[in-house]
């Protein structure tokens, strides 16, 4: 599922811009298709412009019937009457999404013999300090098992002593859900943690929700402003 929406505070319209010839949406629902790993791929909006351009294009695409906080509960509504077991989110600003780290966040549910997994997310190691302190890169810090303990758009944990070894993670906007994680999401409360922050998945965490987080090494770029654009324009060549 890849939820997508028009408006976007730092960017409105940024699905729709042109990258290489086709929409950021476009691209991401291919790249999303190419990877063989789905049964269906589905573009969630409740843009008719965003419907129209996956539609057009032979895609699949699905109106979403109301207004909605987060792609997290756009999906939510979206497959609560289909018959699955792991439903997997993929941003809609992610034209660079490839088969190798979707398939690690898969294999963490094929591994979870006892079920105790809710959801799994990805993570990618950062070392430049203007983006770990950058608020528009989202942060998390994981235990020894890899769950996520926290997510902040702050840098953490806070460096007081640099030499003290921390490793620093950029989360990956791309999530694998149990179906019912999944739903029990769209009926717990925000809370005021996830409203500060403005982190959807802060919400499994607040409620006790396990978030198995995967380390890979692909980071390429998510299109949150004009530069991260054009960025993206210089990779795709």
């Amino acid at each position: 599922m890849i939820p997508a929406r028009y408006s976007a505070s730092r960017f409105p319209g940024k699905l729709m811009q042109d990258l290489a010839g086709k929409t950021v949406i476009q691209r991401t629902y291919e790249a999303t298709v190419a990877t063989n790993l789905f049964d269906e791929v589905y573009v969630v909006t409740d843009s008719d412009i965003i419907f129209d351009e996956i539609s057009k294009h032979g895609g699949k695409a699905i109106m979403s019937t109301k207004t909605h906080e987060s792609g997290s509960d756009r999906i939510a509504e979206a497959v609560a009457d289909l018959d699955v077991d792991i439903v997997v989110n993929v941003q809609g600003d992610e034209p660079f999404t490839e088969r190798d780290s979707l398939e690690k966040v898969l294999e963490v549910f094929k591994e979870d013999h006892h079920g105790e997994i809710d959801l799994a997310s990805l993570m990618v190691e950062i070392h430049d300090w203007e983006e770990i302190n950058n608020p528009n890169t989202v942060k998390v810090i994981v235990d020894q098992q890899n769950f996520a303990l926290y997510f902040s758009r702050h840098a953490i944990p806070f460096p007081r002593d640099k030499n003290a070894g921390a490793r620093y993670f950029k989360h990956k906007g791309i999530y694998a859900f149990r179906k019912q994680a999944l739903l029990d999401f769209y009926e717990l409360p925000m809370q005021f943690i996830e409203a500060t922050e403005k982190i959807e998945c802060i919400r499994y965490l607040e409620y006790g929700k396990r978030i198995k987080m995967v380390e890979t090494s692909v980071e390429g770029v998510e299109i949150d402003t004009p530069e991260d654009l054009e960025r993206a324009k210089k990779l795709w060549k």
